[in-house]
């Protein structure tokens, strides 16, 4: 198996995983909200942990692929951006990661 599918299938175990939370909570809590849904996760230390995690992970992923991106010249990369926020970077992470594999530039560097 070539390495690009390896992060092609992590990126879709990325979004299947964190959404089958988000999903139950959203099924479970009778005022779901993504408001809530955020006041419910920093309402707790371990919660606030994983948010700064996660907040450093998404500002060093834009700051290395933003301009990795634009020098590979890859396609519609500006779309992980808004989908980082709205998916997650569980998701969009490895995604990046398959996309770059696709990219003909990518190839040549390997050669």
């Amino acid at each position: 198996m070539k390495r690009k599918h390896i992060f092609l299938i992590l990126a879709i175990l990325g979004m299947c995983y964190t959404w089958f939370y988000n999903i139950q909570y959203f099924l479970t809590d009778e005022n779901a909200s993504f408001i809530g849904f955020f006041k419910i996760a920093e309402s707790t230390l371990p919660g606030k942990s994983y948010g700064a995690d996660l907040t450093i992970v998404v500002i060093t992923f834009f700051v290395f692929y933003i301009p990795d991106a634009i020098r590979l010249k890859i396609k519609y990369w500006w779309m992980l951006i808004p989908l980082t926020f709205l998916l997650a970077v569980a998701f969009t992470f490895p995604l990046y990661l398959y996309l770059r594999e696709k990219s003909p530039k990518t190839s040549k560097m390997e050669t």
